[in-house]
């Protein structure tokens, strides 16, 4: 995912009151240990969490809390045309337990 330069501490005051609904449904849907990480010099987003299930946090689009949330973000980060955050796959290559 992107973040849009300078706002940086919008993108981290708006996820440490993310909405009690929000943390729900993610904790209901075996989404854990979630964290993301930020590229100061390009602006990218990271993000790594726990799933338990088929679904992580990036697979819930079809529900009107995230679509919510999408739209509440929207000003401040790339999104599609549905306001989804731009973001790739990608494939893991090492996992130590």
């Amino acid at each position: 995912m992107h973040l849009k330069p300078g706002f940086e501490e919008e993108y981290q005051r708006r996820h440490a009151a993310l909405w009690p609904e929000m943390k729900a449904l993610l904790k209901e849907s075996g989404v854990s240990d979630y964290s993301i990480f930020w590229d100061k010099e390009t602006g990218t987003l990271f993000a790594v969490q726990k799933v338990e299930g088929d679904k992580g946090s990036q697979d819930q689009g079809d529900n009107p809390v995230v679509q919510k949330w999408w739209d509440y973000m929207a000003d401040i980060m790339e999104v599609n045309s549905d306001n989804s955050p731009v973001s790739i796959p990608l494939p893991e290559l090492f996992y130590l337990e």
